[in-house]
């Protein structure tokens, strides 16, 4: 009876964790939010793919990869988490004032390729591989240099 119990369980996290994921090339499976986004900073890159991560005691987030390499990372109300775009750069709209004097005076002949937005921080990633940390308000907090 334990045997078949446990696997009648194993079967059904194993169709769930299965039905967890959808892949399809669509702007329009996004939320609205998300697609405003990418109208708005990427509009000349197509989709070329678009990954719906339905967990089971989290939320949805989304994963897009644009097919100029760029992936974009949004959670589920559409707003980005993290926009990575290797190595061209991020749209400066997307980095705060504050953190853009602070790169400009302090890593002037770099530029930043990847920006992820955390609940109380943002962190970034320069061109040389150099990672910068800094509070919601766009004040400097630590940096942390590629091995």
């Amino acid at each position: 009876m334990k045997k078949i119990l446990l696997t009648a369980i194993l079967a059904i996290m194993m169709c769930l964790t299965a039905s967890a994921d959808k892949y399809s090339i669509n702007r329009s499976d996004l939320p609205e939010t998300a697609q405003e986004f990418l109208t708005t900073y990427f509009p000349k890159n197509k989709v070329g793919m678009v990954k719906t991560d339905r967990h089971l005691l989290k939320k949805t987030d989304y994963d897009v990869k644009l097919t100029n390499g760029t992936k974009i990372e949004f959670n589920n109300k559409g707003e980005w988490t993290s926009v990575d775009c290797k190595t061209r750069e991020v749209p400066s709209e997307l980095i705060l004032k504050a953190i853009q004097r602070y790169i400009s005076k302090n890593f002037s002949d770099v530029k930043v390729v990847k920006i992820e937005r955390k609940p109380l921080s943002y962190i970034l990633t320069l061109s040389d591989g150099i990672e910068l940390k800094f509070d919601r308000l766009g004040i400097f907090q630590s940096m942390k240099m590629d091995d």
